[in-house]
């Protein structure tokens, strides 16, 4: 059974170029063995890349044993979804700029992040392409 996405459409891709996804298949799906819950499609934002990498989770250093390319400001990602969450309550509490949580592609983020996060709340940061 193919995944849903949180619009309750099917799941579309989020990027090929780089290649994302938790088995580098291009889409957020779910998978048993995925701890961090990739599941979010999200744009790569100049300040998240360094918000994130403050965190300990560089995401612009390519690592080619992970298949990782290394992320710039506007490449598609499948997050984790703490990460994202992270991200959101950190602008909230320590008024960091908006940017610092990525935008949201909803058709390509899986509806199982839905248990975990409210679809206004994602809606609210969707991407506009």
């Amino acid at each position: 059974m193919p995944d849903t996405n949180v619009l309750g459409d099917p799941l579309e891709p989020c990027s090929t170029d780089p290649t994302t996804g938790f088995e580098r298949d291009g889409c957020c799906g779910t998978h048993p063995g995925d701890r961090g819950r990739h599941e979010l499609c999200a744009v790569m934002t100049e300040d998240f890349l360094a918000f994130s990498k403050a965190r300990g989770n560089d995401l612009t250093t390519p690592r080619p044993e992970l298949q990782f390319p290394g992320l710039e400001p506007g490449d598609r990602w499948c997050l984790c979804l703490g990460r994202w969450i992270e991200a959101l309550d950190a602008t909230r509490e320590q008024r960091l700029p908006e940017t610092t949580v990525p935008s949201v592609v909803l058709e390509a983020t899986n509806e199982a992040v839905l248990d975990t996060v409210e679809l206004t709340t994602l809606e609210a940061h969707a991407y506009d392409a």
